[in-house]
């Protein structure tokens, strides 16, 4: 009776060992899985947070972008806005052409015609000084 009694709990001891074993098991990989899972953890997060880092540096490249082209174009506008438009230059244009200025006399040809006349009458005219006067008022010079 007494090795009845000690042959029956070998077999409880047994499963209970292998039952232990497998917990054991089970146990180690799931701590395992757990640092893994904890790495991948870390390697993700300081991977989002240089990303992060990044994206927040190209945002701040293109704001000051944005300010350089936003000086740009309001100094442009101001420029264009002290320009002529199209349509001025071609009302200019259209007065150019109806006043031909090429056509106009120069004030030296003016004086050249009337000290022609003046020594045309100079030479015809006895009262010299008279002629002489009006010469100088239309030059400019009384």
């Amino acid at each position: 009776m007494v090795k009845e009694q000690f042959s029956q709990p070998e077999p409880v001891s047994y499963e209970l060992g292998l039952k232990l074993r497998d917990l054991e098991e089970s146990q180690k990989l799931m701590r395992e899985r757990i640092l893994l899972i904890g790495n991948n953890l870390i390697e993700s997060q300081e991977k989002t947070s240089s990303d992060i880092i990044e994206l927040k540096k190209d945002v701040s490249n293109l704001k000051t972008d944005v300010k350089r082209i936003k000086e740009i174009i309001e100094s442009l506008s101001e420029e264009i806005s002290k320009s002529a438009r199209k349509e001025e230059v071609a009302i200019l244009s259209r007065q150019f052409k109806m006043f031909q200025p090429l056509n106009f006399a120069r004030i030296e040809d003016i004086d050249k015609i009337i000290d022609k006349k003046l020594h045309h009458k100079h030479t015809h005219s006895p009262d010299e000084s008279l002629d002489t006067n009006q010469h100088k008022f239309w030059t400019g010079k009384i």
